[in-house]
């Protein structure tokens, strides 16, 4: 008969021997963090884990998050024998098992639910896409105070409806990625005892041991963070593994750090504690090796013990679903005692909207001196954020900037409860940590927030790889990013963005948008609110722009189009097409009377997002762009890149060939040719090449 331990060494043992034969079997993948880590992950899911395995989507479940994407064959192992069943997503039917053995069988091949790195939305157990290493750290953060968040609004006496903890498990590389640096160092100030980080640290590397470029005292950064830390010395030893979620549970007053000493490749003879366990197969005869060593036949494969599974189902399934069904009562009685605050957490849940959430977004008169589009854009986000009370966000300390700071009565500011806000707050306060900001949204998007995040359009540079992750997830995350062009003027090239717009837009999914004025700014925010699937991109001004009157061009509401005729020619038959984004659209629209005057007839297009106007029929493209006007010209003081495409073989492309300048920015827009005059000379230009 099986004792308990003994089935928790065989679910263990489990775990790596499937890991290894999906690896071998693909011939692709990572070995050793499995091998090694199976302890650690096992004991969290096993013991402390508040999750049910049939509701994956519950509210207040835990989340644990694999940081260490490489080593996902860990994460899809615990999924398979956790009996995980799949949720409904754009990218997977809901009600089967979420990881079958047939998946694992198919590691790293298409169509598996097991991809060579975790990917939200494709298999269900994933909490979040990870692979870039401090991506999974920086995303539990947003995680952990989305639900700081969440309790703090919610919760009421007796009614401890936001309790869940996230745990985040990494490894060396997660921890030299200055990604999870930033992050941490936000936690620690932000207090945030629901999170806990779980360092396998096993000292190799795909290059070596650690030691050639990582000898840090990684404890002693931590608690310089804020954070508990506390060490486990022996990664088979679960019950002291056990101690340390123990010790994680009962510290509330800051994050904590668990360090595991481990050994990767753990139970290869020959690649134990070296680095090509890290990143590639064991190898045939290493593969016998290893399984003789766990106590599993070396002719079988893909082998689940019985008992196995249902040793899960007794611990984890059990304690998981007594804990949700429990949570199910519980808000069925808040929900009759606060009905409206009910429903504002099914909002939350669904990726929904209240019935009049856009009621007050404002209307800006004509105005030749106007506003700045980030002024807008804050006028038009504080309107939303008073009705949608799950809006929150802030900047990477440029909140003054970027005009996101939410302004209304009892907006308050989110930080660790004393005299500079408390949890319930709704402004965040990033600092100087791009990179960690966008990630962080990320998490707190994940967890139901309707989060945003902003900073200058140059230092999207710093943020790239958590807004390529917000669009690879389908996440609805918003980006506010100002000072978008050359025309910032004096602080010159280094804040002066050039190439930024177009390597937003070469990121699948994600949709950048530009708008012209402060309406255009108003129908931006209406339309990408209610979006489910879809980050956003809101690029805006420094600078003043005219607004637009409305009353004798079109209405604003063509931004959801993508673009659209702002000022048509007489009869609707032009001479030559103008298309601008943002600043250059109010130039367009100079030169468009300058050329009346020499009875020219200009359309003046504005294209405020290229993605969206991509999406329309052709029968719409056409009537904004009529393939027989070949005379056209482009504006934007950006990359050239991509304005081919609308321009045309005998089109002009008016954009930036070089960095910019420090000078004013009358100075700088007249020295790189952004004036009405050469707007008025490209286009003539573009009717002689027709002719």
């Amino acid at each position: 008969m099986r004792t308990e331990h003994n089935l928790d060494q065989l679910a263990i043992n489990t775990i790596r021997t499937l890991s290894i034969d999906a690896i071998q079997k693909a011939q692709s993948g990572h070995p050793g963090t499995p091998m090694g880590a199976a302890p650690t992950a096992y004991t969290l899911w096993q013991r402390f884990l508040s999750y049910d395995p049939k509701h994956p989507d519950w509210m207040n479940r835990d989340r644990f998050v694999l940081s260490s994407g490489h080593a996902s064959m860990l994460l899809y192992s615990l999924i398979y024998l956790a009996g995980i069943k799949s949720v409904a997503t754009p990218h997977q039917k809901g009600g089967r098992e979420a990881v079958t053995i047939e998946d694992i069988k198919s590691f790293r091949e298409e169509g598996s639910r097991c991809p060579g790195h975790p990917e939200y939305g494709w298999t269900t157990g994933v909490e979040t896409t990870t692979g870039p290493l401090g991506q999974g750290l920086a995303t539990s953060v947003g995680m952990a105070i989305a639900r700081e968040w969440l309790a703090a609004t919610y919760n009421k006496p007796g009614f401890d409806l936001f309790d869940f903890n996230v745990y985040s498990l990494c490894g060396d590389g997660c921890m030299m990625e200055g990604v999870s640096s930033e992050a941490a160092s936000l936690a620690g100030h932000l207090k945030l005892s629901n999170l806990c980080w779980i360092y396998d640290q096993n000292h190799v590397t795909i290059e070596g041991h650690t030691d050639i470029a990582f000898t840090e005292d990684v404890a002693a950064r931590f608690l310089g963070y804020g954070w508990n830390v506390t060490r486990v010395t022996d990664a088979n030893d679960i019950e002291q593994i056990a101690r340390a979620y123990q010790e994680f549970l009962d510290t509330e007053d800051r994050p904590t750090l668990i360090i595991v000493h481990s050994h990767i490749g753990y139970g290869a003879p020959d690649k134990h504690d070296t680095a090509s366990a890290h990143g590639e197969p064991l190898g045939d005869e290493e593969t016998r090796l290893a399984k003789q060593f766990f106590g599993f036949d070396p002719d079988k494969s893909f082998v689940v013990p019985k008992g196995v599974k249902e040793h899960f189902a007794a611990t984890m399934g059990k304690r998981g679903d007594k804990a949700r069904r429990a949570w199910d009562g519980l808000f069925k009685r808040y929900a009759k005692k606060f009905p409206k605050l009910a429903a504002q957490i099914e909002h939350i849940d669904e990726r929904t909207l209240p019935k009049g959430w856009d009621k007050k977004i404002p209307t800006f008169a004509a105005d030749a001196k106007g506003m700045s589009t980030r002024d807008a854009s804050g006028k038009v986000l504080n309107a939303i954020a008073e009705q949608v009370p799950w809006v929150m966000g802030g900047a990477a300390d440029l909140a003054p900037s970027t005009k996101t700071r939410l302004l209304f009565e009892d907006a308050g500011d989110f930080q660790p409860y004393g005299r500079l806000g408390s949890y319930a707050g709704r402004n965040m306060h990033f600092g100087i940590r791009e990179h960690a900001m966008c990630a962080i949204v990320n998490g707190m998007t994940l967890t139901g927030i309707r989060a945003y995040g902003s900073g200058f359009l140059i230092f999207t540079d710093y943020a790239r790889g958590a807004i390529r992750l917000s669009s690879l997830m389908d996440l609805p995350v918003l980006h506010v990013w100002t000072h978008d062009s050359i025309s910032l003027g004096q602080d010159g090239p280094t804040h002066q963005p050039i190439e930024q717009l177009v390597s937003l837009r070469a990121i699948p999914g994600m949709a950048v948008i530009r708008p012209a004025d402060a309406n255009e700014m108003a129908e931006a925010y209406r339309l990408i609110l209610p979006f489910q699937h879809r980050p956003v991109a809101l690029i805006c001004t420094r600078q003043a722009l005219p607004i637009v009157d409305r009353k004798k061009l079109a209405p604003a509401s063509g931004v959801a189009q993508g673009a659209y005729i702002l000022a048509d020619a007489p009869k609707g038959k032009p001479d030559v097409i103008l298309v601008g984004t943002g600043s250059e659209v109010s130039l367009c629209l100079e030169a468009r009377d300058l050329l009346a005057k020499e009875k020219i007839n200009a359309r003046v297009v504005s294209m405020p997002c290229r993605e969206l106007f991509e999406e329309q029929d052709e029968a719409y493209r056409d009537k904004v762009l009529p393939p027989e006007i070949t005379a056209r010209v482009t504006v934007e003081e950006a990359s050239p890149i991509g304005w081919d495409r609308y321009a045309g073989c005998k089109g002009v492309v008016m954009g930036m060939r070089t960095f910019g300048m420090s000078a004013p920015i009358k100075v700088v827009t007249e020295h790189f040719g952004f004036t009405p005059e050469r707007v008025v000379a490209a286009a003539k230009e573009a009717m002689s090449r027709g002719s």
